[in-house]
């Protein structure tokens, strides 16, 4: 049953999303297709990356109150936390909501997987009605096979994810304690801050390069464009913050 709601809910229509888009850009570029689709996957999330790009900057600028609500009640776990939830509540920030994009991107890349692991043909009895499917498919894109592994399209994958994460996330905490000396939350933070900044980019550049490059060609392109995304919403809050203040 779950293969199945799968196969429907995602599997097919993301195959015929692929042909379709194959079927009208010039060439039948596989290649193409993969960096329009991606576009249209950033597009449909774009209010939920800005509201995450939001909560994150607003985090940032919470740094000072939150280190004093660690400081003032350090022996007091309970009151941290609650203070912390009511200071989050207060600002109206769900300090989770930075997960939510890549969370929901990994349907789409488990589902582009299978796709190509399968192999990237026209299967008719897959189309919907409304596809139809082109005479060729041009699996070449600049210099690379997208039915095959690439290691640059690999390395770049990791890379820019590397840079997306840095520029998303916070210094990494390190006040100068020692192990023993800062709170569970704290080492809890930097925990986390330092695996996404370096665990998860070697992870996404061993899995791109295990899959096939059209795979690689899209974790890439969502990258660059989640940096760009969050560059120019970085200037834009920060020009809003000077006119406010």
């Amino acid at each position: 049953m779950i293969s199945s709601i799968w196969h429907s809910a995602i599997y097919q229509p993301l195959y015929n999303i692929l042909i379709l888009l194959v079927g009208v850009l010039p060439g039948h570029s596989v290649g193409g297709a993969i960096i329009v689709l991606t576009f249209i996957v950033k597009l449909a999330m774009y209010p939920l990356a800005g509201k995450a790009i939001d909560a994150q900057h607003s985090m940032r600028k919470l740094e000072p109150e939150l280190k004093k609500i660690r400081e003032t009640h350090k022996d007091d776990k309970q009151k941290q936390a609650k203070h912390t939830l009511e200071l989050y509540q207060k600002h109206q920030i769900t300090p989770l909501s930075g997960c939510l994009p890549l969370l929901i991107q990994i349907p789409v890349i488990i589902g582009l997987y299978w796709v190509f692991f399968k192999g990237l043909a026209i299967t008719p009895e897959l189309l919907y009605g409304f596809v139809t499917a082109p005479g060729y498919l041009d699996m070449q894109f600049l210099m690379f096979d997208l039915g095959q592994k690439s290691l640059f399209l690999a390395l770049l994958a990791a890379v820019s994810q590397y840079i997306q994460v840095t520029i998303s996330m916070p210094k990494t905490i390190d006040d100068g304690k020692k192990n023993g000396e800062r709170t569970l939350q704290e080492d809890f933070a930097r925990s986390m801050q330092i695996q996404m900044r370096y665990v998860l980019p070697v992870m996404i550049g061993f899995i791109a390069y295990q899959s096939a490059a059209a795979v690689a060609l899209y974790w890439a392109t969502s990258n660059i464009l989640s940096i760009v995304q969050e560059i120019l919403m970085r200037r834009r809050r920060e020009k809003k913050d000077l006119v406010t203040a």
